[in-house]
């Protein structure tokens, strides 16, 4: 068949009906809703549920020297925080016991299979402490100088064993030290135990087990 250059194309009327955009689906076959958030638009409900968990006051606050002096200052002028406002209330109702701290000191393990309740701890010998916060402060520093010492001492032990494989490699006759250049990546055995920085204790999960049996 030959085009017509001549033959004109059939007009639509602009009264006629515009084809209806197809719907989407999912990818299980169900069709979108509309009504649903687009673009990844939180509901104003759940946003606002957000932002009560994230800026949720605590029961004590940590302040400086200088906010200390300052909100004690403040004070004196009358002008008392919020936040101060509600310490406050919670020293009136009981101090420890109305921010939910007890006095003994918690159980922690799975209920029922702690040390304690099975008998291998005696509550009573567990040394209490009383620490202050600079109590604290000063111990952390301490620890913090601790493990210093003991990372650097790793990292010379470390150094020392690389020097020596180092020095063993190279006197060695020349078929053995490139047989050892060569690394060795094969898998650590299956039963190979995680590290631990103390001896097992002899027939402690045996105790264990025959406590929780009892």
């Amino acid at each position: 068949e030959h085009h017509d250059p001549n033959r004109q194309k059939p007009q639509t009327s602009k009264n006629s009906d515009s084809p209806t955009p197809p719907t989407l689906h999912r990818k299980g076959g169900a069709p979108l809703d509309d009504s649903l958030p687009k673009g990844g638009r939180i509901p104003d409900e759940k946003q606002k549920l957000y932002e009560q968990c994230l800026n949720a006051p605590t029961p004590a606050r940590h302040l400086s020297p200088k906010e200390r002096a300052r909100e004690a200052e403040r004070e004196k002028l009358g002008l008392i925080s919020k936040e101060r406002q509600r310490e406050m209330e919670i020293l009136k109702k009981g101090g420890r016991k109305a921010m939910g701290v007890p006095d003994e000191p918690m159980i922690m393990g799975t209920p029922g299979l702690d040390l304690i309740t099975l008998g291998l701890v005696d509550a009573d010998k567990i040394p209490k402490y009383e620490l202050t916060v600079e109590d604290g402060r000063r111990l952390a520093k301490e620890y913090s100088r601790v493990l210093m010492r003991k990372h650097r001492a790793r990292q010379a032990a470390e150094t020392n064993l690389l020097r020596m494989k180092k020095e063993a490699i190279e006197a060695l006759p020349e078929k053995l030290k490139e047989a050892a250049m060569i690394p060795d990546l094969t898998p650590f055995p299956a039963n190979r135990l995680m590290a631990s920085l103390t001896p097992p204790i002899e027939g402690y999960i045996e105790k264990v087990k025959e406590a929780a049996k009892k």
